[in-house]
């Protein structure tokens, strides 16, 4: 039988730590939520290698060092709001209700909105909810946040949710296109406006209806 705890605790020292995790609140949330809850059930027994895991549906559950990277660069604090698009069965998002006040996490896909829902129930966070809704328009009705979240990678970032980022606020995402390696990016909206600044290579499956769009300049 494995033992799943100690499984969470070998990703987090032998992929997270040696990848320049260092944040401990981020390090914790990984430690205490079960991935292997978040998977189909014939993968949980590969739910903590360091790899992205097919969800069904061309929709995968992101790379752990990648997530937690991600959610360093974020810098959640426990007032912050955290729009998360592209929820899946929602890991990330009980990751980051770790981190916040609340958590919205958008999901177009009906199946997986409903398992994210169920999941979060199960794991008793109430201040998390995973929405079913096109992904390319956020969650306005509990905007504004002072993070988003993208659970893959995206062409480009929407203008319907960067309008959502609160002042002080950051987005996090790696982006690129078809075929080529995506890049970690933070944004952070300072007097109205974005800057953007790269920090890593990453290579995630991207998320459906955020592609490039043409003649599109990021």
């Amino acid at each position: 039988m494995i033992d799943f705890g100690a499984a969470r605790l070998t990703m987090v020292e032998s992929q997270l730590r040696p990848n320049k995790v260092t944040d401990q609140a981020v390090l914790d949330a990984f430690l205490a939520v079960p991935r292997e809850r978040f998977v189909p059930p014939a993968l949980a027994a590969t739910a903590y290698v360091d790899d992205d895991l097919p969800l069904g549906g061309r929709r995968f559950l992101m790379e752990p060092m990648v997530l937690a990277r991600l959610l360093q660069l974020a810098q959640i604090g426990p007032d912050d709001a955290v729009l998360e698009i592209g929820a899946g069965t929602g890991y990330g998002t009980a990751i980051a209700a770790r981190l916040a006040r609340r958590v919205v996490g958008v999901e177009s896909d009906a199946t997986l909105a409903a398992t994210a829902t169920a999941r979060l129930a199960e794991l008793g966070l109430g201040n998390a909810a995973v929405v079913e809704g096109p992904l390319a328009q956020g969650w306005a009705a509990r905007a504004p946040y002072q993070v988003v979240l993208f659970q893959g990678r995206v062409g480009y970032i929407p203008d319907s949710i960067a309008a959502q980022v609160a002042e002080d606020g950051r987005i996090v995402a790696v982006v690129g296109d078809a075929g080529d390696m995506g890049r970690a990016v933070v944004m952070r909206r300072s007097s109205g406006v974005l800057s953007r600044r790269p920090v890593f290579d990453a290579a995630v499956p991207p998320l459906p209806g955020l592609e490039r769009a043409p003649n599109f300049v990021f």
